[in-house]
């Protein structure tokens, strides 16, 4: 007992044998609970399709470090010790700093889970993945920032003049890359909110056509011409965009003219033709059909049906058919179609 009561560096023997093995236990311990709960997690990972078992082995398994249980287990220890004021706050501070490295990596790994399992979503609706990559640099960019600052504020570092630099010269680069910070948001925004897919007809102004790919300043359309359309996004999210895309039905409205010679028990007739014309096709609700007006030299009747099918080429074949469908049944009844027409009256003397 002699021995174990000799003082070392301020505390006896014995005390740095209690300090040694109090983090030896702390130690095993922690990498016990990380194993264990590891290899059960990796498991229920392997035997289910719910991601989050998956995210949670990677946090634990992967992105858990054993240097933190390290600094975790010289602190215990540490404080079965007494040792100098000094002493004591440079190692809460490293172990302070360790933590949060420790939080950057989790706070990595939860970056990447939510990034990609939006992006994989994302990616099956054919929106363009790119911009999913700033979104990940962006947010452990600020994570690791804030881990930095953190720590350098828990070393004793005096950070606000840092900050205040750091933000004066995000202002002027800011400034400086305006244009393409612009249409870099834009980007994200396109990707966020999702106006238009990959896929989807839209119309931009008086330029329309296909969405092929959203990039990271451009959006590039496929025109109906056949030459391909680039626009900057953020000029695209500043216009009013039309998206055929999203269009689960289309509303058709078309109007026919008849001769004013037509008797009125042909007019009468006229709605019911139409109906049955467009009641005859297929994914189509017919709505509506009406004598609406006098025109200048036809009376005129106004339709409106709808396609269930946003396809254009299928809505053209339905018009067509449609459109055909009247002709013949307007020549079966003697009802003739009007066309500009001028009666002149001449007076004698």
């Amino acid at each position: 007992m002699h021995i174990l009561g000799k003082v070392y560096f301020g505390n006896s023997l014995l005390a740095w044998i209690v300090a040694f093995l109090v983090a030896l236990i702390v130690y095993a311990v922690l990498s016990l609970i990380r194993r264990s709960l590891g290899a059960r997690l990796r498991k229920l990972a392997e035997r289910s399709a719910n991601d989050i078992e998956n995210l949670l082995s990677d946090m634990l398994g992967v992105r858990t470090k054993k240097i933190s249980f390290l600094c975790l287990a010289l602190y215990c220890a540490s404080l079965t010790l007494v040792l100098p004021a000094k002493t004591d706050k440079t190692i809460i501070g490293v172990v302070f700093v360790v933590l949060f490295i420790q939080m950057g990596l989790w706070g990595n790994g939860l970056i990447h889970y939510f990034v990609n399992r939006r992006a994989v979503k994302d990616g099956e609706e054919g929106l363009n993945l790119e911009a999913y990559s700033v979104i990940s640099w962006i947010a452990k960019a600020a994570l690791w920032a804030t881990v930095v600052l953190l720590a350098l504020n828990n070393l004793g570092v005096q950070i606000t003049a840092l900050v205040a630099g750091l933000g004066i010269s995000g202002i002027a680069v800011a400034l400086a890359v305006q244009s393409i910070l612009g249409d870099l948001f834009a980007s994200l925004s396109i990707v966020l909110d999702r106006p238009f897919v990959v896929g989807d007809f839209i119309i931009v102004g008086d330029q329309m056509g296909s969405v092929e790919h959203v990039g990271l300043k451009t959006t590039r359309v496929r025109s109906l011409s056949g030459e391909q359309i680039i626009i900057a996004n953020n000029d695209l999210l500043n216009s009013r965009i039309k998206n055929y895309g999203r269009m689960n039905e289309r509303r058709v409205l078309f109007s026919v003219g008849v001769t004013y010679q037509t008797p009125k028990e042909k007019l009468e007739e006229i709605p019911g033709i139409i109906r049955e014309a467009i009641e005859a096709q297929n994914k189509v609700r017919f709505d509506r059909s009406n004598f609406s007006k006098f025109g200048a030299y036809s009376l005129d009747f106004e339709t409106v049906y709808y396609v269930l099918d946003r396809d254009y080429n299928f809505y053209m074949n339905i018009q067509e058919r449609i459109i055909l469908a009247i002709y013949e049944r307007f020549s079966q009844e003697g009802i003739e179609f009007a066309y500009p027409t001028q009666t002149l009256f001449m007076e004698k003397g």
